[in-house]
């Protein structure tokens, strides 16, 4: 599976981290590699990630895009957790 095209690379990835975290406030995927969907940027915010240090909400994440990450050259990965 390629992520060639940036938006379907884009709403691939989202949806694949919207079924891992159901209950993410957001979830915000960029293509930053000029279009050719070999570097992305995701931002997750969500109620999973509260009380994890960030390497470990990172690893989730990772976890979570297994698959894609293999397609991919880079990935930046951003997290937090919804303010109260």
């Amino acid at each position: 599976r390629s992520l060639s095209s940036g938006s379907d690379g884009e709403s691939r990835l989202a949806r694949v981290l919207r079924e891992r975290f159901p209950r993410a406030a957001s979830v915000r995927v960029v293509d930053i590699s000029g279009g050719c969907g070999a570097m992305y940027e995701v931002h997750v915010e969500s109620e999973e990630f509260r009380g994890k240090r960030t390497v470990q909400q990172h690893q989730m994440v990772n976890e979570a895009l297994s698959e894609e990450i293999k397609h991919m050259h880079g990935l930046r990965i951003f997290t937090s957790t919804p303010k109260p």
